[in-house]
């Protein structure tokens, strides 16, 4: 059996010495935790389409494609071309824009409860911000989250993100007591936890997991959520960073009839570039307004330098307006993603589970008498191991790049054939495995 691990290394030498150099200017060489993998990650150097490069000219298929934020692909033309114009008029204003109206004008005519929007620079801020003003609208403190919901590095909800569950996640948190987990796709068990709660002030869920384990939440999980959620009085939270404009134009809670009070996107609404954003109600999004409300009675959210520069403004509207114009991307993508779904299972042969949904997708190596994966708790009991080596030899050996132990994401710029080539290399590792 070939050693995957030193043909990568034979590959990317020039990627070993920087990320050397890396190590000594950052913590351990990256600037977000994920980033690190065995036995050291590629330094890229450029990227166009469907394909990365590394500093060693390594070409590769990305399905990791930005944090899944580059729906479109790596420097699509049509973004691209509106970014050059608008860096000629300048990057950076520290003013109200027409670039934000533009974009705004978008997301509220598509999302049907962003009657009113404010920008940041992170899904984590927007996240943040959110749950500061569930808290102010209530008056209450508590936050129900999910086991293995990840929304970011906020001390507010930095809670049961990794197994095991039971451990802190980090030092330094001093707001856990106000923070209650929920175990994802399990109703009962969550309406029992949720009736315990003495001080709710929101639920916060996403309706796909997406760090967790790529797992969509049923319909009538989420519907009893919120049912719960408004009955107590408490803010139903939907964090659609990852879903919101993944699966179709706009967000994925109208597909389920569902009412949130707050929404958050980010990713593919700054077209590639840093953005997060908080949409909701107008009677709730009030109480952000500073120019009618008191100290004590105002959620101080929002802003930041770089909140809704023009850059990530112009980005983001080139984007969804492609999106809008040409909806066909949507029915492609999704067509990849369940062909590559089908495919994968089919050739691990009952060895795997790949969950997802539309261009979405994660294959889990099961074991230990895992048979279905309906939330994180299943996802981390699968051979995670096994699943980052599977990635790994994709790099060394097929040209192909996932982050390792993370998953897919086809974009516009992916073909049929990016998918005989991931099934291609997964047949060749399934081989291996066998013998």
């Amino acid at each position: 059996m070939k050693n995957f691990e030193k043909i990568y290394k034979e590959k990317t030498s020039r990627s070993a010495r920087l990320f050397n150099k890396s190590k000594k200017l950052h913590v351990n060489g990256v600037s977000h935790n994920i980033r690190f993998f065995e036995p050291y990650p590629f330094v890229a150097k450029s990227a166009k389409g469907k394909f990365l490069m590394d500093a060693d000219s390594n070409k590769y298929v990305d399905f990791w494609m930005g944090h899944w934020s580059l729906i479109l692909g790596h420097a699509a033309d049509s973004v691209s071309d509106r970014v050059r114009d608008q860096i000629s008029n300048g990057w950076m204003y520290g003013v109200v824009n027409k670039n934000t109206i533009e974009l705004s004008e978008l997301i509220s005519k598509s999302v049907p409860v962003a009657q009113k929007i404010r920008y940041v620079s992170t899904g984590t801020e927007a996240v943040m911000y959110a749950v500061r003003l569930a808290r102010t609208v209530t008056g209450k403190k508590t936050i129900a989250k999910i086991d293995g919901g990840w929304h970011g590095y906020t001390t507010d909800l930095l809670k049961t993100v990794n197994w095991p569950f039971s451990q802190s996640e980090s030092g330094g948190l001093v707001d856990e007591k106000h923070i209650t987990s929920l175990p994802y796709n399990n109703l009962e068990k969550s309406i029992e936890i949720l009736t315990s709660v003495k001080d709710l002030a929101a639920i916060i869920v996403e309706p796909f997991l997406g760090g967790g384990g790529c797992i969509p939440a049923t319909e009538e999980y989420l519907a009893g959520l919120q049912e719960f959620a408004k009955r107590k009085g408490a803010m139903f939270i939907l964090d659609e960073i990852v879903t919101g404009f993944r699966f179709r134009y706009g967000c994925i809670y109208e597909t389920m009839n569902l009412d949130p009070d707050i929404v958050t996107l980010g990713k593919i609404v700054g077209g590639g570039f840093p953005v997060g954003v908080i949409c909701g109600r107008d009677d709730i999004m009030k109480f952000a307004d500073t120019t009618k409300y008191s100290k004590t009675e105002r959620a101080y959210i929002g802003g930041g330098t770089f909140s809704a520069n023009p850059m990530t403004m112009t980005a983001g509207h080139a984007t969804l307006s492609y999106l809008k114009n040409n909806k066909g991307t949507y029915s492609k993508i999704e067509r990849l993603g369940s062909k590559t779904r089908k495919g994968l299972d089919k050739t691990f042969d009952g060895r795997v589970i790949t969950t997802g949904r539309g261009s979405l997708f994660m294959t889990h190596f099961v074991k230990d008498g895992i048979s279905q994966i309906t939330n994180s708790t299943d996802a981390a009991k699968c051979d995670t191991k096994l699943l980052q080596r599977f990635h790994l030899e994709m790099i060394a050996g097929d040209g192909i790049f996932f982050l390792p132990g993370k998953l897919g994401a086809f974009s516009n710029a992916h073909s049929d054939e990016d998918f005989k080539l991931l099934i291609a290399a997964a047949q060749k590792f399934a081989s291996n495995q066998k013998s």
